[in-house]
C-alpha cells in the first residue's frame, strides 16, 4: 500500500476503536444511575471478545472467499478456515483485518441498548459470542463477498449500513420482545439519568465515524473525502429533522433528541457515504432525524420496550438509508457502485430483506436456547436493586455506596442463614 493510504486506515481503525467506549457512554448516560456500571461492562465486553474471535476464525469465515466461490451453495453464504488464526496474512493486509475487526466489535455493542436494566450479564456475554459467530459473521460475508454482490446490479452497502445496523436493529427488537419490559415502565422515572455523558459519547461516536464511514474507502483519496463530508453534514442534517419534529410536536428542543437525531443520520448515510453527493447526504439526514423519530414513538404503541432505541435509530435508520441509497447512488461520485434508479432500489430491498429474515431467525434460535438453558433475564429482587450493585458489585457512584453496603450485608446474612 502506498504509505499515505497504510497510514489512513490506521488512524480510521484507532478511530472506530474509540466508538466502542464512546457508545457506553452514551448508552450509560440514557440508563438510570443504578445501571451505568452494567452497560458500561456490556459494550466492553463485545471490543473484549469479538476480536479474539476475529483472530481466530470468525475473520476467515467473513470474509475469505472459496477459491471461484465454490463450495457451500457456491460459496456465496460463508467463507472458509484457510487464514484462521490470520495464517498466511502479514504486513499490509494486518491493516484491513484489524479495520473490520472494529465493525465486528461494535455491532453486537448496539444490540445492549435495546435489553439495558433487565438481561443477565452472563447470558449478555454468551448471547453476543454466539450471535458474532452465528449472524454477524455470514451476514458480512453475503454483503461484502457473498451473494449481494452477485445481484444485477450488486446491492451496495459503504460502511454498513446493511450488516452493521439493520443486523443489529433486527437482533435488537427480538431479544426485547423476549426479555419483556422492564419492571416500573410507565411508571417510574426512567429517563437518561446524566446527559451530559450522554453528549460526551454521542460526540465521541460522530468523532469515530469519520473513520468508520471515511475509512472504508479503503484509501486516503477523494472517495474517503466525499465520504468524510458526507458523514458530517448527514449528522446535521439527522439533528435538524429530528429536533425540528420534536420542537413541533412537544414544544420543546431537547438534548436527547439532539443526539437521537445525529446518530439517525449517521446510521442512515453509513451504507451510502461514498456513492451519493454531499446534498444527497443532507437528505438523508433530514429524512431519517423525523422518520426514526416517529419509529421510537410507535414502541409504546407496539407495546415492546426497547429501552434505548435501537430498533428505531439503527434498525429504521439503517432501512432508510439503504432505500434511499437506492435511488440517489451517483457513479459520477464513485465508478465502483451503480446508478440510482429502480433497479438498484430492487437490489437494496433484497439484500436489506434477506438480512432482516436471517437475523431475526437466527437471533430468536439463539436467545431461546439461552433462555431455556441459563435464563435471560435477572431476577426481580435484582433489577429494583440495580444491577451495578446485584450483579457487578461496584457502584459507579459514591451516592450508591451505602445501597451498595446494605445489599453486601444482606447478601452476608443470606450465605449465613444458608
Amino acid at each position: 500500500m502506498d504509505t499515505g493510504d497504510l497510514a489512513w486506515i490506521l488512524m480510521s481503525t484507532a478511530l472506530v476503536v474509540f466508538m466502542v467506549p464512546g457508545l457506553a457512554l452514551f448508552y450509560g448516560g440514557m440508563v438510570r444511575a443504578k445501571n451505568v456500571g452494567n452497560m458500561l461492562m456490556m459494550n466492553m465486553a463485545s471490543v473484549a471478545i469479538v476480536p479474539i474471535l476475529w483472530v481466530l476464525f470468525t475473520y476467515s469465515l467473513g470474509n475469505n472467499p472459496n477459491e471461484n466461490k465454490t463450495g457451500f451453495l457456491g460459496g456465496e453464504l460463508i467463507g472458509n478456515f484457510d487464514v484462521a488464526g490470520l495464517s498466511g496474512i502479514s504486513g499490509d493486509e494486518l491493516v484491513f483485518v484489524a479495520f473490520f475487526m472494529t465493525f465486528a466489535a461494535i455491532t453486537p455493542a448496539l444490540i445492549s441498548g435495546a435489553v439495558a436494566d433487565r438481561m443477565k450479564f452472563s447470558s449478555w456475554v454468551v448471547f453476543m459470542t454466539l450471535w458474532s459467530i452465528i449472524v454477524y459473521t455470514p451476514v458480512t460475508y453475503w454483503v461484502y463477498t457473498g451473494w449481494h454482490t452477485e445481484l444485477d446490479p450488486h446491492a451496495l452497502d459503504f460502511a454498513g449500513g446493511t450488516a452493521i445496523h439493520i443486523n443489529a436493529g433486527v437482533a435488537a427488537l427480538v431479544v426485547a420482545l423476549l426479555l419483556g419490559k422492564r419492571k416500573g415502565l410507565g411508571n417510574e422515572d426512567m429517563s437518561p439519568h446524566n446527559r451530559s455523558m450522554l453528549l460526551i459519547g454521542t460526540g465521541i461516536l460522530w468523532f469515530g465515524w469519520f473513520g468508520f464511514n471515511a475509512g472504508s474507502a479503503g484509501a486516503a483519496d477523494g472517495i474517503a473525502a466525499q465520504a468524510l463530508i458526507n458523514t458530517f453534514v448527514a449528522g446535521s442534517a439527522g439533528m435538524v429533522g429530528w429536533v425540528g419534529v420534536e420542537w413541533i410536536k412537544d414544544g420543546k428542543a431537547t438534548v436527547l433528541g439532539t443526539a437521537s437525531g445525529l446518530v439517525a443520520g449517521l446510521v442512515a448515510i453509513t451504507p451510502a457515504a461514498g456513492f451519493v453527493t454531499t446534498t444527497s447526504a443532507i437528505i438523508f439526514g433530514l429524512v431519517a432525524g423525523p422518520i426514526c423519530y416517529f419509529a421510537v414513538q410507535l414502541k409504546e404503541r407496539l407495546g415492546y420496550d426497547d429501552s434505548l432505541d435501537v430498533v428505531g435509530i439503527h434498525g429504521v435508520g439503517g432501512i432508510v438509508g439503504g432505500l434511499l441509497l437506492g435511488l440517489l447512488s451517483s457513479l459520477d461520485v464513485n465508478e465502483g457502485g451503480a446508478a440510482g434508479g429502480a433497479d438498484l432500489l430492487l437490489s437494496q430491498i433484497i439484500a436489506m430483506g434477506s438480512v432482516i429474515a436471517y437475523s431475526a431467525i437466527a437471533t430468536l434460535i439463539i436467545a431461546l436456547a439461552i433462555k431455556a438453558t441459563m435464563g435471560l433475564r435477572v431476577s426481580e429482587e435484582e433489577e429494583f436493586a440495580g444491577l451495578d450493585l446485584s450483579i457487578h458489585g461496584e457502584p459507579i457512584y459514591a451516592s450508591d455506596h451505602g445501597a451498595f453496603l446494605d445489599l453486601s450485608e444482606k447478601a452476608d446474612e443470606s450465605t449465613t442463614v444458608g
